[in-house]
């Protein structure tokens, strides 16, 4: 850790001669230890985040929680997220804050401490909406920062900031199954270290953020504008709208697994919790190859046809998963989950592409949006769950990946979206 923390600290003096330079060199040069970094800091946030549903099944024991109760924690945690995140987006599109990513990490490790202690369940729902509140500030602002050191791959870079959170999300159920069901609710306050690491590690990267921002816009000083894509803004409205309905689709069904899939192996396949976490963490590692993919071929092939492929190419699975045995239930999870993934670098970027200039309100709108649509989503399938069974949620379910019909009405931006690199 000693050693990345002096690789940034060198990078970011040598960032302050190399970005005095053309503007091509600051629109090409793909900075790849600013990229490792975010992703890293991406793990960390996302970890945190996914101990909670991670220790659902020790948190209903213990405070005596029924499903509707499960639902509204992870509710709570992700509505919170959702409708910071494109406030706060939008905030340092216009006013850039050098440290707002190290006082969000602030934010979750407080949640944590909580968290470790919390007896009753209001405590546990506010420890959840300050683990929220760190995630609202984290995505939008490091999403930007992937962008600044993407050098024109924008997919390439939305990949490897977003594989980082999914690594992150894979491994929160591994660690709780090892540490904290075996430790107890209290060894959560462990993890505050990882949230400390990450403070340290966000302050090097908002300083960075601000040397590349003076340094950008004297170098765009006189320089022409990139031209947009000339698309009305009737069909960019339109196009916006159409992405959303993507988003629901993608983040419903990932809620009904993320949320609810321990219970599931549990109820239909008498698994126990410890195995039930490491199957969420099949899953959820399937979700981070799936993410490192997505982008890298939409630079090639064009983001339309990634989320075209897979939003709709998980149909199969899906509609096949709540009838077989468990062995094919953990391979067409793991696959639903890599297709499925695959789809949200190149939705934002897609996003970001449509309304230039906008690029922390936009980030922060989609991963706000997935947020909050996975918590809306995990409340109600809770309370379905309750009247019904957690095996009728996912016969339901399987339906969701139908709405990627929708992503033949998107435009091609690829031969007409301005040149790669304009931020």
């Amino acid at each position: 850790m000693l050693a990345s923390r002096a690789a940034l600290t060198h990078y970011t003096g040598r960032m302050s001669t190399v970005e005095a330079t053309p503007a091509q060199t600051l629109r090409d040069r793909t900075v790849y230890p600013i990229l490792g970094i975010v992703s890293f800091c991406h793990f960390l946030n996302d970890m945190i985040q996914s101990l909670l549903p991670a220790i659902y099944p020790l948190l209903k024991d213990g405070l005596g929680l029924d499903f509707g109760q499960i639902g509204l924690i992870t509710f709570t945690n992700q509505v919170v997220a959702s409708v910071l995140q494109p406030v706060v987006g939008l905030y340092t599109d216009r006013r850039p804050q050098t440290y707002a990513l190290t006082v969000g990490m602030g934010f979750s490790l407080s949640g944590l401490l909580l968290l470790s202690s919390a007896n009753t369940f209001v405590i546990v729902l506010f420890a959840a909406a300050l683990v929220g509140v760190g995630s609202s500030v984290f995505h939008p602002e490091s999403s930007r920062v992937a962008r600044m050191a993407s050098g024109g791959q924008h997919g390439f870079a939305q990949s490897i900031f977003q594989v980082g959170g999914n690594a992150g999300s894979a491994t929160g159920p591994l660690l709780a199954a090892y540490i904290v069901n075996q430790r107890g609710q209290r060894s959560i306050a462990w993890f505050s270290i990882a949230a400390f690491v990450g403070m340290l590690l966000l302050t090097k990267i908002g300083r960075w953020a601000r040397e590349y921002r003076v340094e950008r816009a004297k170098t765009r000083a006189g320089q022409p504008a990139a031209p947009g894509h000339g698309l009305p803004s009737r069909q960019v409205t339109w196009s916006i709208a159409i992405l959303v309905a993507l988003i629901f689709s993608k983040f419903i069904y990932m809620a009904s697994l993320s949320s609810y899939y321990t219970f599931y192996l549990i109820s239909e396949f008498h698994v126990s919790v410890q195995a039930s976490q490491i199957y969420l963490f099949i899953f959820l590692g399937a979700v981070a190859a799936g993410t490192m993919l997505g982008g890298p071929i939409g630079d090639r092939v064009g983001r339309k046809y990634v989320i075209w492929c897979s939003i709709l190419g998980v149909l199969p699975f899906t509609l096949a998963m709540p009838y077989v045995n468990l062995f094919w239930t953990a391979v067409f999870s793991a696959v639903t989950g890599m297709i499925l993934a695959s789809a949200f670098p190149a939705i934002v970027v897609y996003a970001q592409e449509l309304m230039p200039g906008k690029v922390g309100m936009i980030s922060g709108l989609f991963f706000g949006l997935a947020f909050g649509i996975a918590g809306i989503g995990a409340a109600l399938l809770g309370e379905l769950a309750d009247a019904t069974s957690i095996a009728f949620v996912y016969k339901l379910c399987a339906f969701l990946p139908l709405i990627g019909l929708l992503t033949a009405f998107l435009p091609d931006l690829e031969g007409t979206r301005r040149r790669p690199g304009a931020a």
